[in-house]
C-alpha cells in the first residue's frame, strides 16, 4: 500500500521538523508520519527541557507513550531526534550545532506548538502563539532544503462573522506595529487594555494571539512556502492510530467524561447551536496532505485550509448530547457517582439553582461525611475548579459559526485513491452516531483507564444505578403525595371540627 502512495513516496528520504510534538495533535502527527511514511529519513522534534528532565529523558517519555503502541515497526522510533529548545526563547533556544543541523537537513516543518489556555495573560499567549511562530519563520527562511512550512492555527478566528472564509481578513490594526507596541509596555498596562484589544471578534487571548500570528506570518513569509491549517475543536481519533484514541480533556472530552461518571449533570449552553468538532486523525491527515501539496505545486499565494465539520457535516450541541448519552449507556464506565445524564440550558437562573441542588449540595454532604471519617474534603473545591474551567467555554457554547472548508476538498481531488484512503480527511463521510460510540469507548479506555474487559461489570452497575434512581424518585413522589393528602385532610377536617 505504501508504494502506491504519492504522499508516502514524497516523504521518503526527507527530514521533518515538528514543534508541539508532545501535545495531543503533535503525538498523532509523529505516529502517523512514522507509520504511513516508512521511508521518512528523520523527525526532528523540538522539546523543552527542565532541571529535572534532560533532552534524553523527554525523548524517552515520548517514545514510551501509548500512542506508538500500534506502530508496525517499533524500530521506526529510532528516526526521532530530540532537539532541545523552547518556543518562548530567542532563536527558540536551539543550540548553534542543532540549528545548523536543521538548516542543512530539514525539508518540511510543522508548527503545532501553542498555548491553548483561554485564561492566559495576553503577554504569555503572545510569547508562544505569536513570537514563537515568528521566530520559527525566520529559521525557515534559512533552511536550504525547505519545501513546505505548515503552521497550525485555529478555525476560531474572526468570530464576529457568522461565516468564516478560508482567508486572512484585513485587520484594523497593523499587526507588526501592534506586536511591537505590546512588547514595549508592561504587564499591568497590557491587562488594562486587553478587553479593548480583543474586541468583538476575540473572546479570549488564545483566539486573539492565533489570529495575530496568522497576520504576521502572512506579512513576513516572503519566499517561505507557507500554508496554514485551521482545525476546529480537536477530538478523539475516528480511526488512527486506533479508534477512539484520546489523551486530552480538551473540548467536550472532559464534559462527556464527567457526564458519564455522573459527576456533571447540567451544562450551560445553547443546545440548538452547531458545535464544530474534528477527529484528530482527520486534522493530522490534512496537515500531511497540505505539506505534500505545498511542496509539489509550489503555489505563489498563501492558502488557508480549514479542518472542520460545520460546513459539510454539521452537528448541534443537542445532537452531541443525545449521541454521547446513547453511547455512554452502551459503554458505561466501571465506576460512577450517579446515573449518566446531561441537561443543557442557557437560562442563567435555572443553571445556578440546579447546579446548587444537583452538584454543590451533594458535594457539601460528601465533604461533611469525609471530614467526619477523617478524610480530606475535596468535592466542593473540585466542582469549583470544574465550573471555573467550563465558564471559559460559555462564549463558544452559546454562539455558532460556519467555517468554510473547501480548500481541503480541492487537495483531496488531486490525491490518488490510495492516498485518499490512507490520509482520509473527508468529513462528509463521517457518521456521527458511529463516531460518538468510538469517542466514548476511547474516553472510557484512555481517559478513565477502564479496561474493556470491565464492560459487563459496568453495565450491571449502570442498571443498579438506574434502579436506585427510580427508587429515590418513587420515594420522593410518594412522600410528596402523602404530604399533599395530609394537608388536604387537615383543610377539610378543620371546618367540620369548628362546627362540632
Amino acid at each position: 500500500m505504501h508504494s502506491e502512495s504519492s504522499i508516502a513516496d514524497f516523504f521518503a528520504d526527507r527530514s521533518v521538523f515538528i514543534t508541539g510534538s508532545t501535545g495531543f495533535v503533535g503525538k498523532v502527527l509523529v505516529e502517523k508520519l512514522l507509520r504511513a511514511c516508512p521511508k521518512i529519513k528523520r523527525l526532528y522534534l523540538l522539546m523543552r527541557t527542565s532541571s529535572s528532565k534532560d533532552i534524553a529523558t523527554r525523548r524517552r517519555e515520548l517514545i514510551n507513550n501509548q500512542v506508538f503502541a500500534w506502530l508496525d515497526q517499533p524500530s521506526a522510533l529510532d528516526k526521532i531526534v530530540a532537539i532541545a529548545g523552547d518556543m518562548t526563547l530567542p532563536g527558540l533556544g536551539i543550540s548553534a550545532s542543532d540549528m545548523q543541523l536543521l538548516v542543512d537537513e530539514v525539508s518540511i516543518v510543522f508548527n503545532s506548538a501553542a498555548s491553548v489556555r483561554f485564561d492566559h495573560e495576553l503577554k504569555d499567549a503572545l510569547e508562544t502563539n505569536v513570537k514563537g511562530p515568528r521566530q520559527l519563520l525566520a529559521i525557515c527562511q534559512k533552511m536550504k532544503k525547505l519545501e513546505a512550512f505548515v503552521h497550525v492555527s485555529t478555525a476560531f478566528n474572526n468570530l464576529d462573522k457568522d461565516v468564516v472564509g478560508e482567508m486572512i481578513y484585513p485587520s484594523h490594526m497593523d499587526p507588526i506595529k501592534l506586536l511591537n507596541f505590546l512588547e514595549s509596555i508592561d504587564g499591568d498596562f497590557t491587562r488594562s487594555i486587553t478587553t479593548q484589544l480583543l474586541g468583538k471578534s476575540n473572546p479570549n487571548t488564545y483566539t486573539f494571539s492565533k489570529s495575530l500570528a496568522e497576520q504576521i506570518l502572512e506579512r513576513e513569509r516572503f519566499n517561505v512556502p507557507l500554508a496554514i491549517v485551521r482545525p476546529s475543536i480537536v477530538t478523539a481519533a475516528a480511526k488512527e492510530p486506533t479508534p477512539g484514541w484520546i489523551d486530552s480533556l480538551y473540548g467536550p472530552t472532559g464534559l462527556i467524561a464527567g457526564g458519564a461518571k455522573g459527576f456533571l449533570r447540567l451544562f450551560k449552553c445553547d443546545a440548538s447551536c452547531v458545535i464544530d468538532l474534528i477527529p484528530v486523525d482527520y486534522a493530522v491527515n490534512l496537515m500531511i496532505a497540505v505539506a505534500w501539496h505545498q511542496a509539489i505545486t509550489k503555489p505563489s499565494q498563501l492558502t488557508i485550509y480549514t479542518s472542520s465539520t460545520s460546513y459539510h457535516n454539521p452537528i448541534t450541541i443537542q445532537q452531541l448530547r443525545l449521541l454521547s448519552e446513547d453511547a455512554v449507556i452502551k459503554y458505561p464506565p466501571k465506576e460512577m457517582m450517579w446515573c449518566p445524564s446531561g441537561e443543557c440550558t442557557n437560562r442563567d437562573w435555572y443553571f445556578r439553582i440546579n447546579v446548587f441542588f444537583t452538584h454543590y449540595l451533594p458535594a457539601y454532604c460528601l465533604d461533611f461525611i469525609s471530614q467526619l471519617s477523617g478524610k480530606r474534603a475535596k468535592m466542593v473545591k473540585l466542582y469549583e475548579r470544574v465550573f471555573k474551567a467550563t465558564s471559559s467555554l460559555g462564549f463558544f457554547n452559546s454562539h455558532q459559526w460556519q467555517f468554510v472548508s473547501e480548500n481541503s476538498l480541492k487537495i483531496r481531488s488531486k490525491m490518488s485513491a490510495s492516498d485518499q484512503h490512507m490520509f482520509d480527511f473527508d468529513v462528509r463521510q463521517l457518521n456521527w452516531r458511529t463516531y460518538f460510540e468510538t469517542y466514548v469507548q476511547g474516553i472510557r479506555q484512555f481517559i478513565l483507564k477502564d479496561d474493556p474487559s470491565t464492560l459487563p461489570q459496568a453495565r450491571k452497575l449502570l442498571v443498579r444505578m438506574y434502579l436506585l434512581k427510580l427508587f429515590i424518585r418513587s420515594l420522593v413522589s410518594i412522600c410528596f403525595v402523602l404530604s399533599v393528602i395530609s394537608k388536604t385532610r387537615h383543610l377539610f377536617q378543620s371546618p367540620i371540627s369548628s362546627l362540632l
